[in-house]
């Protein structure tokens, strides 16, 4: 990518992300953001309590086996 398509990639991504209005969207970018930074501190407190949550939730079920494969996701998202 040359010095012209590079600043107007910033462009676009600054436009775009002003005109979010999405919240976790937001914080998704800003934990983003820090961590290209070089900061140190755990990931894990970076996220939202929802993310955290979701998560647990996540694992929880993994270990329950409650999840489903990619194709019967699919298959029930066709229903």
């Amino acid at each position: 990518m040359d010095t012209t398509e590079l600043n107007n990639t910033r462009k676009e991504l600054v436009k775009w992300i002003q005109s979010l209005t999405d919240l976790n969207l937001l914080q998704l970018l800003a934990t983003l953001k820090l961590s290209t930074e070089g900061n140190k501190s755990d990931w894990w407190e970076e996220l939202t309590e929802i993310d955290k949550s979701n998560i647990l939730v996540g694992i929880k079920n993994y270990n329950l086996k409650e999840t489903m494969s990619s194709e019967e996701f699919w298959e029930n998202l066709r229903i």
